[in-house]
């Protein structure tokens, strides 16, 4: 008996996903879990992984700039966020879509309820989300993105996207999201973040300063 339990044990071993799996159709409660080969961007988008390169210098200078504005404000505020987190720190679980989001920010205004182990991602939702367009990522920024986290409970979602210079900020509605767009001479605020202010201008400034740069 005991011989029999120990091989059960040693054949349920983690899935392993890689490269290689891109496109790959996988449930949500197998990928959830499952080891990756480090090195790469996963998320499970509709039941389908998909494997992103780690993101570029041009990219990280955009997540900082609007992420070093909501930690200004967190310093400034206390009490007003709990964490602010990125890509590598935290998941967003949509089981209905079968989908497993990284965001480039996840601003959390209160700490997650009951345990807080590997489990707590399935009901720990984020009050606030940040995604950075690059060019492989229209489709699922401004669309998947889009209706996963509508149905997940995110109260806002913001879409930064320089190419455009265009920053579009999704407040959450009754039955639907209310849309704004902002441009270069406007200012970003959130009923969320009282008295909080972030310039366009800023973040499209940093994007034009990394392409100099690259």
């Amino acid at each position: 008996m005991g011989l029999k339990r120990g091989f059960n044990m040693l054949t349920k071993t983690k899935p392993k996903i890689g490269p290689q799996d891109q496109g790959r159709k996988i449930s949500l409660k197998t990928f959830e879990f499952a080891k990756v080969e480090e090195g790469y961007h996963y998320e499970l988008s509709r039941g389908y992984v998909v494997v992103s390169e780690v993101p570029r210098y041009f990219h990280a200078c955009l997540v900082v700039a609007v992420r070093d504005a909501l930690i200004e404000y967190k310093l400034a505020n206390p009490g007003q966020i709990h964490m602010i987190l990125g890509s590598m720190d935290s998941k967003l679980l949509i089981p209905d879509l079968e989908s497993e989001r990284h965001p480039d920010l996840a601003v959390y205004l209160s700490r997650p309820k009951g345990p807080k182990d590997r489990k707590m991602w399935r009901t720990w939702i984020p009050d606030l989300v940040v995604e950075i367009v690059s060019p492989g990522s229209v489709e699922r920024d401004y669309v998947q993105k889009n209706e996963e986290y509508w149905t997940l409970g995110v109260k806002e979602y913001w879409i930064v996207d320089a190419q455009l210079k265009k920053l579009t900020i999704l407040k959450r509605g009754r039955v639907r999201w209310s849309k704004k767009e902002l441009r270069e001479n406007d200012v970003c605020a959130s009923k969320l973040l009282p008295g909080f202010q972030l310039s366009c201008q800023t973040i499209f400034d940093a994007a034009s300063q990394a392409h100099e740069e690259e």
